[in-house]
């Protein structure tokens, strides 16, 4: 766990305007000052990310949430005190301290205060906002420890904090909070069924929207291997026939088939526990093209609670060719 020396130097850093990974509940974020729009723009560069795709912007406490944006509806403003701090990230007007390079030119801002002790105590230690993509190269898998981070950007970030496993390990949900009607950009860590209890309506979840958010280019949060979606009572024999094809296949394995053997190059067992799940899913992938995979074989969950933030992510991972 990081020290509070640790802590100091990372806002020193990013006052610098130098590139800090930092840990949050959800992933690992790659950090920069909110306000410095050459760090800001830096992000991009070591990410390869399309300088049109938003950031979001950490902030400290809810407290602090109007001086980063115009105007609080209040159904918005009810969402962050009952979810904040948490994985949970409101989409509302851009306030004058953010800069266009952090919301990809557009006049709308992800804000959101993250629920780690590291992360809060740099957001302190700092005194300003920091924006925090996942520190991953564009549309890879997300990095869920140091380790991770280090593996896949090295020396390409300035100062990397240590705040142990994520907790919660996919990353927030995005809620659209600009008009009346709030909806969900991106299923996450916060559960639909939650939102809805706190606001006493029901949301939709569109498959498109005219506000850009984290998450939505056709192929993300994606292994080296293809991934391939099959009904999960399909999943055993769709793997045994690709390796049988000459295919070096990993098996994300449902519950229902924990005791069935599988013919696959590598093989994993997916918890019961939505919440376990979620947690080790981005691990899972990363250990399957670690072991040499070209194939991932797996199924959706049961889209309800977490169930909804993982069939996303595995969606996005297999990209357009989502079955075979």
């Amino acid at each position: 766990m990081a020290r509070t020396s640790d802590i100091e130097k990372a806002a020193e850093v990013l006052r610098a305007g130098g590139l800090v990974a930092l840990p949050t509940e959800t992933v690992y974020g790659l950090g920069a000052n909110a306000e410095d729009p050459a760090a800001v723009s830096r992000i991009f560069q070591v990410k390869g990310r399309p300088p049109s795709h938003p950031l979001i912007v950490h902030i400290g406490d809810a407290g602090h949430l109007d001086d980063w944006v115009e105007d609080v509806p209040p159904a918005a403003r009810l969402l962050a005190e009952r979810f904040w701090p948490g994985p949970l990230t409101l989409v509302l007007r851009r306030g004058h301290r953010v800069p266009l390079e952090a919301t990809g030119g557009l006049e709308t801002v992800a804000v959101r205060v993250p629920d780690h002790p590291v992360a809060l105590a740099l957001l302190s230690a700092f005194g300003g906002g920091v924006t925090a993509p996942s520190a991953n190269r564009f549309g890879s898998v997300s990095p869920t420890t140091a380790d991770h981070v280090r593996a896949e950007l090295g020396g390409a970030v300035d100062f990397v904090l240590d705040g142990g496993p994520c907790e919660v390990g996919v990353e927030s949900t995005i809620v659209d909070a600009t008009g009346e009607t709030p909806s969900i950009l991106r299923p996450g860590g916060v559960t639909r069924e939650d939102l809805e209890a706190t606001l006493g309506r029901p949301l939709a979840v569109p498959s498109t929207s005219h506000i850009r958010v984290p998450g939505q280019h056709p192929s993300h949060y994606a292994p080296r291997a293809r991934v391939v979606l099959v009904e999960p009572e399909k999943v055993v024999a769709e793997a045994e026939l690709a390796q049988e094809s000459g295919h070096h296949v990993g098996v994300l394995l449902p519950p229902s088939l924990s005791d069935v053997p599988v013919k696959a190059h590598a093989v994993v067992a997916v918890p019961a526990s939505m919440a376990a799940y979620a947690r080790g899913l981005y691990g899972f992938l990363r250990e399957l093209d670690q072991q040499g995979c070209d194939l991932i074989v797996a199924s959706l969950p049961v889209e309800e609670g977490l169930g909804l933030a993982i069939a996303n992510r595995l969606r996005r991972a297999a990209g357009p060719r989502s079955t075979v």
